[in-house]
């Protein structure tokens, strides 16, 4: 009995045959079963490729002080709009742009020099499980906010760091870093609920997936990673609102110092701020588009207000 039916490869979707035979894909000196293969192949990969470019957007584990989600929408629109192979934060705080990305760069940095927040994502990249475990033990109140608030983080475990930097964010009135205090809100239930946290650090592990996190000043992440495909996209603290994040953090003489670095880049970069003369001032030589927002902190409705979306190109 001779067994030599031909079995024709299943090919995907959207790939049909007569576009396996595409002369321009072809190598012409191999033979054709070989030259089908190795095209199928290719195909499939490129086919991968495009259903792996748009993600889920996925909410920010807690608020964090100067967060986008008002501007968020804009911003990302404009991210997509430029074309770049390598993606970086400088100052990603708590990744409210980061995160409500839908099309992930093939590279992609985010940084901090905050240790609780880079600890916070390595640990949710790298032991979300034992991060989850952490997590589902902690009970919302008053007492325990204030007990874990006065404890140096530095003195715990990297996963007992993480939990506590998430709860206390979760919990903190208006995403504050410096100046933390128990937020309440009378008509709503706790905002740290593991049942809602845990699914979302799932998710978050997820996404984290492939992503290199740094710790490294926003002048040094700038230098190594740019290129004239990266894009940077870069929150700093806000003009008149330097010491929100820790005293000696971030200061005034740092805007025109940033300002100075990104003039000399191969990449491109997007920057928001708030909109004050300062910032006008040392940001002229770039691209400048003034845009409503409302700022929100806590449950105290919105205050309407103008930020600073500023680029160095002008097309």
């Amino acid at each position: 009995m001779t067994i030599c039916a031909a079995i024709k490869p299943r090919l995907p979707a959207g790939v049909t045959r007569s576009a396996l035979n595409s002369p321009g894909d072809r190598a012409p000196d191999d033979p054709p079963g070989i030259r089908r293969a190795a095209h199928l192949r290719a195909r499939s990969r490129r086919v991968l490729r495009d259903r792996i470019t748009t993600i889920s957007i996925i909410q920010t584990p807690a608020p964090y002080l100067g967060g986008k989600r008002n501007l968020a929408k804009r911003l990302t629109a404009l991210i997509d709009a430029i074309p770049h192979r390598s993606y970086v934060e400088p100052f990603v705080g708590m990744g409210g742009i980061f995160l409500r990305r839908a099309r992930p760069a093939p590279v992609e940095v985010i940084n901090d020099i905050s240790g609780d927040v880079v600890t916070f994502f390595r640990v949710a990249q790298r032991h979300p499980d034992a991060l989850a475990a952490e997590l589902r033990g902690m009970l919302s109140g008053r007492d325990e906010f204030d007990r874990l608030r006065r404890i140096d983080p530095t003195t715990l475990t990297d996963i007992e760091r993480a939990a506590r930097f998430l709860y206390l964010q979760r919990l903190t009135f208006g995403g504050k870093i410096r100046t933390r205090c128990f937020g309440v809100d009378k008509a709503n239930p706790s905002r740290f609920d593991p049942r809602k946290v845990l699914p979302n650090l799932e998710r978050l592990n997820a996404r984290l997936a492939g992503v290199t996190i740094e710790r490294l000043g926003y002048g040094d992440v700038i230098a190594r990673y740019d290129d004239p495909r990266a894009l940077f996209y870069l929150d700093p603290p806000y003009w008149d609102c330097e010491d929100d994040y820790g005293v000696g953090v971030f200061a005034r003489d740092d805007f025109e110092r940033l300002a100075n670095q990104l003039a000399k880049i191969r990449g491109r970069f997007i920057l928001s701020i708030n909109a004050t003369d300062g910032a006008r001032a040392v940001f002229s030589r770039f691209a400048i588009e003034e845009v409503d927002t409302t700022y929100t902190v806590g449950s105290a409705g919105g205050k309407r207000v103008r930020e600073l979306i500023i680029t160095n190109r002008k097309d």
